[in-house]
């Protein structure tokens, strides 16, 4: 009876071993990879899948969604200096066809194997284009480093089973004596803008200065020489006036049978008044002979009366 119960018992642990190692589970976005004897031997797609226990193997299971990878390697420029970057990869299986998941699962021995052929990859691709550039030109060409990594990854990547979806440049170092000698140049080469634009706003500021004063000097003689034909003009207009006064003034004078020298004589007075009233201590000089005035006042009877000679009065 007791060896009937351990036999029993024996069966069914056997069963629910047998039971148990029949069936195995695929996660999502994960393909089974199963081995007979450590031979490859079909895929299993996600979900609870049948095995044929203790024969098949679930040798490992391949992840189908994307995966991210940050490498981190060296360079050195066409110049010597070593340049250290950053950066992020993103891939994922080409298809999910039988050829390409045997590819994948079985080309490298494990994961740490493919990362680190994945970044030599990227590094050779990387040190290639690098090494044609100046140190100088390096920072500035970060999307062509991309774009030539990229060229040459995807075959290589191609070759593994696996699809580039994206690759970056996350940083760009250089050692420290390097990135030192850079700010200085960087600094004199501001330093010399700098200075070449002050220059030039100078020489701006200057000339704008010097046309200004060509301008100013140019309209001041403009006007001046305008007051100067206004003054003249006006002067002209004066005597002209003057002289038409005098005329008519003694025109009246000799219509109404009076001599036009009390014109003159009156004149004469006038000017002496207003010289002692409108003085201001400076003195002037007159001839009081009366020779000398008869003389001047038939000079400026003549002035009026041109047609009649001084004589002939």
């Amino acid at each position: 009876m007791l060896d009937s119960i351990i036999l029993w018992s024996v069966v069914i642990i056997l069963a629910l071993l047998l039971i148990w190692r029949s069936f195995t589970t695929i996660d999502q976005a994960h393909v089974g990879v199963v081995t007979l004897f450590g031979k490859y031997r079909r895929v299993l797609n996600p979900g609870l899948n049948l095995l044929i226990p203790f024969f098949e193997t679930v040798r490992n299971k391949v992840p189908v969604q994307n995966r991210t990878d940050q490498l981190q390697f060296s360079a050195i420029t066409g110049d010597q200096a070593a340049v250290h970057f950053t950066s992020t990869i993103i891939f994922t299986v080409q298809d999910h066809t039988e050829e390409t998941i045997k590819l994948v699962a079985f080309k490298f021995i494990d994961d740490e194997s493919f990362s680190t052929a994945l970044t030599s990859a990227v590094e050779a691709s990387v040190r290639e284009f690098v090494a044609t550039k100046k140190q100088a030109e390096v920072l500035g060409l970060r999307q062509e480093i991309v774009t030539h990594a990229k060229a040459n990854l995807d075959d290589q990547l191609s070759s593994w089973g696996y699809l580039l979806v994206d690759l970056t440049v996350n940083d760009i170092q250089f050692d420290a004596e390097v990135m030192s000698s850079m700010s200085r140049v960087v600094a004199a080469k501001n330093a010399q803008t700098a200075a070449e634009f002050e220059g030039q706003a100078l020489l701006i500021q200057r000339t704008k200065q010097a046309e200004a004063e060509g301008a100013a000097i140019r309209i001041a003689a403009e006007n001046e020489a305008e007051a100067a034909r206004l003054r003249g003009e006006g002067l002209a207009k004066f005597r002209e006036a003057v002289a038409v006064g005098f005329s008519e003034s003694a025109k009246k004078l000799n219509e109404s049978g009076l001599d036009p020298s009390i014109l003159m004589f009156s004149m004469w007075t006038e000017t002496v008044r207003d010289a002692a009233k409108e003085g201001t201590g400076n003195t002037i000089f007159l001839d009081g002979n009366i020779t000398t005035m008869e003389q001047t006042l038939h000079r400026l009877q003549g002035l009026i009366s041109p047609n009649e000679s001084p004589e002939s009065k």
